[in-house]
């Protein structure tokens, strides 16, 4: 049968098996509520991976374009290295701006580590000045070349060894938050064909006499999985809107301080909860196909 008619006959049911084969009651609400726990449990994971996605790209994007030369040297040659290092940034293709930082902006820094009392005064504290890149950004070893002939007490940092860990560590989170939606999915499909299974046990003497009469095995399984089906569809369907909505309610990015650069969808991402209910429809379609062809075939 090819796949739009057999789609067609699934969304407009077929009367004679639809009437031949009584609804469950246990095993309908099971599937209801089993499709929309597992949707709306898919939207939070959805979410959780494009958090993710723009947590990575995020920090991706804002530690390569900065960096940071620390600069130590004694007390009386510090004012000169520092203006050394400053007109060899000026000079370095792919700078933009290089500002050199002063005490209350390092203290600042500090501060959330050692308290705002730190005596900057008399601790022997590198010069710190911020890179920010234009363009393609500049070669870090070149500079780096320059900065040992020209600032002998400047050492460069361009954040790889930071940048390159959090990116990983958000890549981990997005996989992970894959899988648990794949998981989601593996357990929707286990819970539609235990409640096919189930429906057909209840069902076993409208099926003997179906068969009888001289009904196949094709026939009697198409009421179960159209049912099975268009439960599965509403169940996802109902919970991808609180899903949704529960997503709409949460903290803004600017109100949660960041975290996570805002739990939820961005711009097309919206989309994706979109996907749910037909993919879920999809799985319990040929989960519950398989599981009554398989259990009519054996106790043929």
């Amino acid at each position: 049968m090819p796949v739009l008619p057999r789609l067609l006959s699934l969304v407009t049911g077929d009367r004679g098996a639809d009437r031949a084969v009584p609804p469950s009651g246990f095993t309908s609400w099971l599937t209801l509520g089993a499709a929309a726990a597992m949707a709306f449990l898919a939207v939070f994971a959805l979410a959780f991976s494009a958090a993710t996605g723009r947590l990575a790209d995020r920090w991706s994007e804002e530690l390569a374009r900065t960096s940071t030369l620390r600069i130590s040297a004694p007390a009386e040659e510090m004012a000169a290295q520092t203006a050394a290092a400053l007109r060899v940034l000026g000079q370095t293709p792919g700078v933009a701006e290089a500002h050199a930082l002063t005490a209350e902006e390092q203290e600042a820094l500090l501060a959330p580590w050692f308290g705002p009392d730190l005596p900057l005064d008399s601790l022997p504290l590198p010069q710190l000045v911020e890179i920010v890149e234009e363009g393609e950004g500049f070669d870090p070893a070149g500079l780096r070349a320059r900065l040992v002939a020209e600032v002998p007490g400047a050492v460069l940092d361009d954040h790889a060894r930071w940048r390159e860990p959090l990116v990983a560590a958000a890549g981990r989170l997005r996989l992970l938050a894959t899988l648990s939606t794949l998981l989601i999915g593996a357990a929707l499909v286990a819970m539609v064909t235990l409640a096919v299974q189930s429906s057909l046990a209840a069902n076993a003497q409208i099926i003997r006499v179906l068969r009888l009469v001289g009904a196949r095995d094709v026939y009697i399984a198409r009421a179960f999985v159209r049912r099975f089906t268009m439960r599965a569809l509403l169940g996802a369907l109902g919970g991808t809107v609180l899903g949704t909505a529960a997503l709409l309610i949460l903290p803004r990015s600017d109100v949660a301080g960041g975290f996570l650069t805002g739990l939820g969808f961005a711009g097309a991402s919206w989309l994706l909860p979109l996907t749910i209910p037909p993919v879920a429809a999809i799985a319990a379609f040929w989960a519950s196909r398989s599981a009554a062809l398989t259990r009519l075939r054996a106790e043929s």
